[in-house]
């Protein structure tokens, strides 16, 4: 179950009464995060008739940290408990206190709340203390009939109540921008994608979602917690590992526009986090090129280590690191900087004090851009050997300067793989490839608005030509579903690996008529189906 931050004389607060559809643009993300998380138990506490309360240690009052974090003492409230602190009556009637105070307590961590006993005046025991929660359940009900158990039971039983998760709910349809807005507004961070106008809750998080965070903390589908989700045969439908399971697992890489219509997910957040960034760029020739993805190849794996995330290219880089001092930063990509500077070019490591003030600074002018007829292309570049050998090392650099020289094709590296990432094994659907790999190598190919037929096959071959090449270099590779070429042979293949059998089983266990298809998907049915008749005729036997 999520975590319910609310006020103990009204649990959710206002929201459920001012947003009645919390997956429409204005109710996705309400006012306040603590507000967000109550939507889990806003059914239970309506149920109850609102006396569902949140508890904390009876003797809370008296400190200025409770749960480690910064609290306002309350010195009417901090006497009356000192006053009743030893008396039975009084510690009867508080749902947080017990007859012996060290059961509520959490003794094997010694993260506990209490007064001295002999003396509950004494100000020793809540100055340069602080106040842990212990073994005091984080939530209670004032039962008034056995319809409040019944209810409780039921809850329970419907969505298991063992687990708290740092969470947040996002609508569908709602960007990033106003996500990490909305994250920097309460102090959290929440993983997501490099431009402002991606959907939190769509295809980005259903089909994997790289971010340059995700080397720590996983990509969009390991952090995902639930989706609610129309499915096909008119039901709505809560999905997480305890319901829908198989679902979920699904939902968890098989991408979007599959399984049912999602109207919200649910992420786990971060603290709000200070990043180091380096910001290096130069005039990109013909002789400068190779000598900076040499740098990048053979520097790579110490940044996987260190936890680096970023975007680059063959004169350029912006990286960022929440483990690493700004000295330690500065000392990890000096190689690089002395390159760039040595190109006349530029170098900046700083230290920023949250990812949205990193996306301000950097994102918003460095974003792919909109409103161009472009082509993608992409591969994952598996860590061994392309990092580790240096046979390796040399093809992977002979392969991007090989695009640069034939085609003028820049690549462009994202360093976004869940490198150091605890991933538990078969808990998402995506590509497996994810999960050996350091790097995503992707490109593109423009086309003019007035292109011609002629032109645009032209194009396309060039693009088929060079993941063509990515594929001979890692062929037991894959390659991300969002980003990938839209004419890749074998797809099935390149873009879940040895889960599509499984995601197809439950593609026909969830849409047994084939009422959602799009290009490629899992259980696409092919190029021949009239609503692909504006596609090119392109051959993907190349």
């Amino acid at each position: 179950m999520f975590p319910i931050l609310c006020d103990i004389a009204r649990p959710c607060g206002p929201w459920f009464s001012r947003y009645s559809a919390p997956w429409s643009l204005q109710a996705t993300i309400p006012s306040s995060f603590a507000t967000a998380k109550c939507f889990f138990l806003g059914s239970l506490y309506r149920t109850v008739g609102g006396r569902l309360y949140t508890s904390l240690p009876l003797a809370a009052s008296c400190f200025s940290t409770v749960n480690g974090s910064p609290s306002t003492p309350n010195a009417t409230e901090c006497a009356l408990v000192q006053q009743g602190y030893t008396q039975p009556d009084f510690r009867s009637t508080h749902y947080s206190a017990h007859m012996m105070p060290q059961w509520e307590t959490c003794q094997s961590t010694v993260q506990r709340c209490l007064l001295n006993s002999n003396d509950p005046s004494d100000p020793t025991a809540w100055e340069d203390n602080e106040c842990w929660q212990g073994a005091i359940a984080s939530r209670y009900i004032d039962v008034r009939s056995e319809d409040d158990v019944l209810a409780a039971l039921s809850f329970v039983n419907e969505t298991g109540a063992n687990e708290t998760y740092p969470a947040i709910t996002i609508g569908a349809g709602v960007p990033f921008e106003d996500v990490y807005a909305f994250a920097e507004e309460n102090n959290i961070t929440v993983v997501g994608g490099y431009h402002q106008t991606i959907a939190a809750s769509g295809g980005w998080v259903q089909a994997g979602g790289h971010s340059i965070l995700s080397p720590i903390y996983g990509l969009g589908v390991d952090r995902v917690l639930q989706y609610k989700i129309v499915t096909l045969d008119g039901v709505l439908r809560t999905v997480n590992k305890f319901q829908n399971s198989d679902l979920f697992w699904a939902l968890r890489g098989g991408a979007g526009s599959t399984f049912g219509v999602v109207l919200e997910s649910t992420m786990l957040v971060e603290p709000q986090m200070s990043l180091r960034v380096a910001a290096i760029s130069f005039n990109q020739t013909a002789d400068n090129a190779r000598g900076f993805l040499e740098l990048l190849v053979n520097n790579s794996y110490k940044w996987g280590q260190e936890g680096w995330g970023g975007h680059m290219g063959p004169a350029s880089l912006i990286n960022v690191n929440p483990l690493l001092t700004l000295e330690e930063a500065q000392a990890s990509v000096q190689p690089i900087v002395d390159y760039a500077l040595a190109q006349n070019g530029t170098a900046v490591v700083e230290d920023l004090a949250s990812w949205q003030t990193f996306f301000g600074k950097y994102v918003e002018s460095a974003e792919a851009s909109v409103g161009v007829q472009t082509i993608l292309g992409s591969r994952l570049i598996p860590t061994d050997p392309f990092f580790t050998d240096d046979n390796g090392k040399e093809a992977l650099v002979d392969l991007m300067v090989k695009m640069v020289d034939t085609y003028a094709v820049n690549p462009y590296i994202i360093q976004g793989t869940p490198f150091l990432y605890n991933y538990t094994e078969g808990t998402t659907s995506v590509t497996p490839a994810w999960r050996n790999s350091l790097w995503q190598i992707g490109f593109h190919e423009n086309m003019l608005y007035n292109a011609t037929l002629e032109t645009m096959y032209a194009q396309y071959e060039i693009v088929n030509n060079i993941t063509s090449w990515m594929r001979e270099l890692a062929p037991d590779s894959g390659a991300y579903f969002n980003e990938a070429n839209p004419y890749e042979p074998d797809h099935e293949v390149t873009f879940w690996g040895d889960n599509y059998p499984a995601l197809l089983e439950l593609k026909n266990k969830y849409d047994p008529f084939k009422l959602l298809d799009c290009w490629m998907c899992v259980g696409w049915q092919g190029p021949a189906d009239e609503r692909y008749s504006c596609y090119l005729n392109i051959s993907t036997d190349y």
